[in-house]
């Protein structure tokens, strides 16, 4: 064992010597390994003050029986955070570098161990690494060495501390790490291996560039086969890769064209895999299949190649396991599925006559309002263009009184105005005189006049569209509510209104021309002198919006 002295002596040997011949400096770099190897107590920096640093990398200069003995002395001590920019400031990062162009796989690996460790959470320190091209390096030596693993796990290290740097990724462009990856991937045994590669790939993939290479390279397989080797087991580490790896494939799948290759018309093993995810009993791979089928159902091809291969039973088996007590995120995941897969018309059919509406009514009893958000938002999905459907929901007390609830839920803007505009939905889509009944009878009129004046235009001209064919099919029950609203104040005022938008005036026209069909709404409009404002409306430069407001203002001229 060496100790301090030992050390003391073979620094001060080291300092003094006027030539680096390796008889002479050996057996004082045998003391600094052995010393460094056994850990001792502030020994890395005694041997960074000691000036010897300028000395060890003259001797990694010109390659020598001495180089990889340096090069391991210098690695073990760059472990200490504290001698690292001594190191740098010495230029033993500048002599390394090249000595990763060696042969020697002994050599690299302690260079890639000294150069890691060195560089280790310094940004300006790993740019100069990029910029020297190490990262074309790194690759070769990976492929050149596959079962090489100290030396690989070094690459694979270096490439993790490196990879979010845009840099590195425009370098990785072109040198085939994604083939490098998926055949380390393919090899990966331990849990620490698959780790770093997992991580590698994640932030890699963040370009769009690289996650296609990805694809193109086999990673989602990859990916997918190791999730199959280790699921069924409860090991700590197991689990952690299989979250990792199945949040990467769903990450992989945000890109057009590598979620098209994996998909595979519905034949891929990624895709195949994904549909037994939902069938798991583990949570993580539940919702990463939920999520997975949401990317892939983004364009109509898909969804409806999805529906034939027979996706939906298993959403919504699904999300009927986690109703009560269940995972959030799951039942928020597979409702984005369903609401992509219904956004086809034909799919709307195919779902509705599966009886999709029905089982996913069980979720109306959620507190949770990312689920009621999703679920109210997938519903509006279901009824778009549907007037059977809108029908049928829009007669369901259950249902009316769930989505009144939440027209009202002060705390979550988002599900307020998703149960507004399904409200509206109803009755746009049915436009059937027993919905226009019961969303009266729910007390829903007023929602619809408070949305008409909300800040987002879509939401204006829904409220607008609903209330004007509520108006025109059964003006008589619903003419109370309006006054008592004061829908009609409440539009003329937004008509004055000269910033108001076009599209706002047109529709709020179209409201007021089917209110016009009741005498007690007529008498309301002479109250408040409404043709004064209809005038100036018949002006506007609107073509649409003058020829509406003349309508009106014929209408008003009857005699009632």
């Amino acid at each position: 064992m060496a100790d301090m002295d030992s050390l003391t002596e073979a620094l001060s040997a080291i300092s003094v010597s006027t030539e680096l011949v390796e008889q002479e400096l050996k057996p004082h770099l045998d003391t600094l390994l052995a010393v460094l190897l056994e850990k001792k107590k502030g020994a890395a920096e005694e041997i960074a003050s000691s000036g010897i640093l300028p000395i060890l990398a003259q001797s990694l200069r010109v390659k020598s029986p001495l180089t990889n003995q340096v090069a391991l002395v210098v690695a073990e001590m760059a472990r200490e955070a504290a001698v690292r920019d001594p190191c740098i400031d010495a230029g033993l990062v500048t002599v390394l570098v090249p000595l990763l162009n060696s042969a020697d796989e002994e050599l690299l690996l302690h260079t890639g161990r000294a150069i890691g460790r060195i560089c280790f959470d310094n940004t300006a320190q790993q740019d100069q690494l990029v910029q020297c091209g190490v990262i074309p390096r790194l690759v070769a030596i990976m492929r050149e060495n596959l079962e090489n693993d100290p030396l690989v796990n070094v690459c694979l290290l270096a490439l993790c501390n490196l990879a979010d740097m845009d840099t590195t990724r425009e370098a990785l462009v072109e040198v085939g790490v994604a083939e490098v990856l998926t055949a380390q991937l393919k090899r990966a045994t331990d849990a620490e291996r698959r780790h770093i590669i997992l991580e590698v790939l994640g932030s890699l993939g963040e370009s769009d560039v690289l996650k296609l290479q990805f694809v193109e390279s086999g990673v989602p397989e990859a990916l997918s086969k190791m999730i199959r080797g280790l699921q069924g087991g409860s090991d700590p580490h197991d689990l952690c890769s299989i979250k990792i790896a199945s949040n990467l494939i769903v990450s992989l799948l945000l890109g057009d064209e590598s979620m098209q290759k994996c998909f595979g018309e519905g034949t891929g093993v990624v895709y195949r895999d994904v549909l037994s995810w939902l069938q798991s009993s583990n949570t993580q791979l539940q919702l990463s299949g939920a999520l997975a089928i949401a990317n892939f159902a983004r364009n109509d091809s898909n969804c409806v190649k999805m529906l034939e291969l027979g996706v939906v039973p298993h959403i919504l088996t699904l999300l009927e396991q986690h109703v009560d007590e269940g995972d959030v995120s799951v039942q928020h995941a597979g409702l984005s599925a369903l609401r992509n897969l219904a956004i086809p018309a034909s799919n709307k059919v195919r779902m509705l006559e599966d009886g999709v509406t029905e089982r996913i009514r069980t979720l109306l009893r959620s507190d949770m309002p990312p689920v009621q958000f999703k679920l109210l938002g997938t519903l509006r999905m279901m009824v778009d263009g549907q007037e059977e459907a809108a029908a049928l929901l829009g007669k369901d007390e259950v249902l009316l009184a769930r989505i009144i609830e939440w027209c009202e839920a002060r705390d979550h803007a988002g599900v307020r105005g998703e149960a507004n505009r399904l409200l509206a939905a109803l009755i746009r889509h049915s436009r059937a005189p027993e919905v226009i009944n019961a969303v009266t009878k729910a007390d829903g009129v007023r929602h619809l006049i408070s949305m008409a004046t909300s800040e987002h235009l879509i939401m204006q001209n829904e409220a607008l569209v609903a209330l004007a064919i509520a108006s025109a099919i059964d003006i008589a029950s619903m003419q109370e509510s309006f006054r008592e609203a004061e829908l009609l104040p409440t539009l003329q005022k937004m008509l004055d209104d000269p910033v108001g938008t076009v599209e706002f005036k047109f529709s709020a026209l179209g409201l007021i021309c089917s209110l016009a069909n009741s005498s007690l709404m007529k008498e309301e409009m002479e109250s408040l002198n409404l043709k004064e404002t209809l005038n100036k409306l018949s002006g506007h430069s609107s073509t649409n919006v003058a020829t509406q407001a003349d309508t009106v203002l014929a209408m008003l001229s009857e005699t009632s």
